[in-house]
C-alpha cells in the first residue's frame, strides 16, 4: 500500500524534508508524493534518487505524482558508510542576511538554507557569521532563523559571530544565539574544517 505525501503548494524545501521523514520512516515499501511545479518535482525526485530509491513521475491536470519505491537497491548507493559521513568535518560561512543579487528573494533564500541545514546529515560542525549575516543572530531578526539557528546549536553546531561586526552594527548585546567571536578564531575554525559551504 502506498503512503501518499502532499506537498502542493509547499515552498522549498519543504517537499524534500517531508519526503525525507516520509522514507525514514519504512524500512521499504511504496511513497507516492504529489507536487505542483518542476522545481518541486526534480529536487524530490534527486533526493529520492540519492537515497537509492526508484523514481517514476507522472504529470496529471498540472501536479507532478512521483512513485518512490524503496526497497534493496538503497544499500547500493554509496560505498560511504554513515559513520564516515559524519566523520568529515565542514563549516558553513555565512556573509550576508541574504542570498545572491536579490535582497527579496535572498532573504527567503537564506531562512530555506538556514532551516535545512537542522535535518542535514551530517549536520556542519560550525555556521559562521561575518558581516550583516551577524544580524540573523540577533534580536529582530526572523523568528523561524533565530529558532532554526538555537536548534542547530542544541545538536551541537557551534553557531560563531564575528565579534567585530557585531560591533560595527552596534548589536552585541543582541546577540541572541552563538559566542561574538574574533577574527583569529573565524580563520582557525575555517582552517580545521574538511570544507567549507559559503552561502
Amino acid at each position: 500500500m502506498s503512503k501518499i505525501i502532499d506537498c502542493k503548494g509547499l515552498a522549498c524545501p519543504v517537499p524534500v524534508l517531508k519526503t525525507k521523514e516520509a522514507l525514514e520512516s519504512i524500512e521499504s515499501g511504496i511513497i507516492t508524493v504529489i507536487v505542483d511545479n518542476k522545481a518541486s518535482r526534480e529536487n524530490v525526485k534527486r533526493f529520492a534518487q540519492k537515497e537509492g530509491c526508484k523514481v517514476e513521475v507522472k504529470e496529471k491536470d498540472g501536479l507532478y505524482y512521483l512513485t518512490i519505491i524503496k526497497g534493496e537497491t538503497s544499500s547500493m548507493v554509496s560505498e560511504e558508510t554513515t559513520e564516515e559521513k559524519k566523520d568529515r568535518s565542514y563549516a558553513v560561512l555565512i556573509a550576508s542576511n541574504y542570498v545572491g543579487e536579490d535582497p527579496e528573494l535572498g532573504k527567503i533564500l537564506i531562512k530555506g538554507f538556514i532551516k535545512t541545514f537542522v535535518n542535514a546529515d551530517p549536520l556542519p560542525a560550525k555556521i559562521i557569521l561575518i558581516n550583516t549575516a551577524v544580524k540573523l543572530a540577533c534580536k529582530g531578526a526572523d523568528s523561524e532563523i533565530l529558532e532554526a539557528l538555537k536548534t542547530l546549536k542544541e545538536k551541537g553546531v557551534e553557531i560563531i559571530c564575528c565579534g567585530t561586526c557585531l560591533d560595527y552594527f552596534n548589536l552585541l548585546d543582541d546577540l541572541e544565539v552563538g559566542i561574538a567571536s574574533n577574527a583569529y578564531d573565524v580563520v582557525q575554525a575555517l582552517a580545521n574544517s574538511d570544507s567549507v559551504i559559503r552561502l
